[in-house]
């Protein structure tokens, strides 16, 4: 339970805070500290797959980038991109200055709720392109050895041999979405979409700059740390959307949101790092097979967000469906590799 000494401090003290301004507002103490709950545990639900997959990149990266990524990083996961992010988009979308932002979010928390939904197409579009591109370049990936799927993965890997086929599938996504966005949030989309695609490319050529040539972020050649750091805060970022939106379903209290994610992004940090630590990915060698196709449906829900809604509910259960699923497959993987093994 070490790696979760420092999870399980800040949420008593989140919950500390979530019960002292529940108290002190209309919402009451114990409505206060179960909606905290309940968003920790969607945070959670929504982000495994997001621990699974910067598990893979953390392990790669020297103890400074580490701790950097533990403690830098958390205040960005958790203050900038679930308090400091949404007043921004706010901010932008109403042309207000973010003070008077912060006050309607205090003391009119509809209008803020609502305002931030008609920016989501947005917001879904830049994440899931990222996302998409995230699980592409794991799916095309032709030097993976391991293929949790059969014959069919192995060859959508193969196509991994095609320059930038991963980028030209993302590029035909998001211009098919045109042929279903209403026209007053087309050309943000659009706009949107192609900066998750420019930044994830950006992310990667640094990578290839420090590290080895050639699909960085997908064969998880982050040799250098800034290149890693940037990578996991950005796929974080892209996660934490999804939450943000989908905890005004729960409620409309900023405070609350804040602190339930808060606790939420920090179990997904300590996930991140008992993974490491214990080696899962190579006990569990189908694991983060189950993560990525898990982005890869996060991301397809993402985009098809721009659209039409889809409940948090689904996404939460289709990454604990493929995490499961994966887990299964690797147990059943070993047995089979440890019966080879003891054949004479």
């Amino acid at each position: 339970m070490r790696d979760f000494r420092i999870s399980f401090l800040v949420s008593a003290i989140c919950l500390i805070a979530a019960g002292v301004w529940g108290y002190q507002t209309e919402v009451g103490l114990a409505t206060a500290l179960w909606l905290t709950i309940v968003l920790a545990v969607l945070e959670v639900s929504l982000s495994f797959d997001n621990a699974v997959v910067n598990a893979g990149v953390l392990k790669d990266m020297n103890a400074y980038w580490r701790r950097l990524f533990l403690t830098a990083g958390i205040l960005i996961a958790v203050f900038g991109m679930r308090l400091v992010f949404p007043i921004v988009i706010v901010s932008v979308a109403t042309g207000l200055g973010v003070w008077p932002v912060v006050d309607m979010a205090l003391n009119d928390p509809d209008e803020y709720s609502a305002v931030l939904g008609n920016a989501y197409p947005a917001i879904a579009a830049f994440g899931g392109m990222f996302l998409l591109l995230v699980f592409l370049n794991f799916l095309f990936n032709d030097k993976r050895q391991l293929h949790w799927l059969g014959s069919s993965e192995r060859w959508l890997a193969s196509l991994g041999r095609i320059d930038s086929v991963a980028v030209l599938v993302s590029l035909v996504t998001l211009f098919g979405t045109r042929w279903f966005l209403p026209d007053v949030v087309e050309d943000d989309v659009l706009v949107a979409g192609l900066a998750g695609v420019i930044l994830y490319i950006g992310v990667d050529a640094l990578g290839s700059l420090f590290g080895e040539p050639g699909d960085a972020v997908a064969n998880g050649v982050k040799r250098s740390g800034l290149a890693a750091f940037m990578y996991l805060e950005v796929l974080d970022a892209s996660f934490s959307f999804d939450g943000v939106i989908g905890a005004f379903a729960i409620t409309r209290d900023v405070v609350i949101i804040m602190l339930g994610l808060a606790i939420g992004a920090m179990f997904v940090r300590s996930m991140t790092v008992y993974l490491v630590n214990k080696g899962t990915l190579d006990e569990y060698v189908f694991l983060e097979h189950g993560a990525h196709y898990a982005i890869g449906m996060l991301a397809v829900i993402m985009i098809a967000g721009t659209v039409v809604h889809v409940p948090e509910v689904v996404t939460g259960l289709l990454g604990i469906g493929f995490i499961g699923a994966s887990v299964w497959s690797s147990v059943r993987y070993n047995k089979r590799q440890k019966a080879l093994d003891s054949r004479p």
